[in-house]
């Protein structure tokens, strides 16, 4: 196996100058099959996080480390987009096209504000939105790993080619069945990421698959 970069979901992400936050999740391109982007967000949200090209990110052993300052992370993207619906009357002065309007972000709901589903129409509901680029998917940890005969586990992280993100492998978090080896799914065996991480293998054939040792490729 060529060299391959880690990105463990969880991990912790510095700028060249100091702590930026936490990899939250990530966004790959289904297509290309490659790592697109880093959602990192401060510890315990405290702030607002941000959309990080993987061109600008390195993995280590212990953490992330991006190619920038924090001054210039802050000046990245955000991560997440916030929009009022207007009420029932429409006096917010909000038209619902306008507002579902995205030209370049596919958005997934996060949260609903005060008042959403409770009969609350006079004032404007809040709604949280991920960015995720269009055509793009995000995967977050613990998501579900299914087997073509049930699920086998969740999402830890993703393993890249460095040279091109491509990604190479997805990691099962340490609660997956088989504790005496670290799983690692070669991504030829994915079948999708729509809906959890979805494999072509049985739960024997995960089983059979041999270890891999990720910090030591041959």
């Amino acid at each position: 196996m060529s060299e391959t970069t880690e990105f463990i979901i969880g991990s912790e992400v510095s700028c060249s100058d100091g702590a930026c936050g936490e990899l939250r999740r990530v966004i790959v391109d289904p297509i290309a099959r490659t790592l697109t982007h880093l959602v990192v967000e401060p510890r315990h949200r405290r702030g607002t996080g941000h959309l990080v090209p993987i061109a600008l990110a390195a993995s280590t052993a212990k953490e992330i480390r991006l190619r920038c300052t924090t001054a210039e992370f802050e000046a990245l993207t955000d991560a997440e987009e916030t929009q009022f619906l207007p009420g029932a009357s429409g006096q917010w002065g909000y038209g619902q096209q306008q507002m579902l309007s995205w030209p370049y972000y596919g958005l997934g709901m996060r949260a609903l504000g005060a008042g959403a589903g409770m009969g609350m129409a006079a004032g404007p509901e809040a709604i949280t939105y991920d960015r995720v680029p269009v055509g793009e998917v995000q995967v977050r940890r613990g998501e579900h790993v299914h087997a073509t005969d049930g699920a086998i586990g969740r999402v830890q992280g993703l393993v890249i080619d460095p040279s091109d993100h491509h990604v190479t492998h997805v990691l099962l978090d340490q609660g997956h069945l088989w504790g005496h080896k670290r799983v690692a799914i070669p991504i030829s065996a994915v079948a999708g990421v729509d809906d959890g991480v979805r494999l072509h293998l049985t739960k024997d054939e995960v089983r059979d698959l041999p270890p891999v040792d990720l910090e030591h490729p041959e």
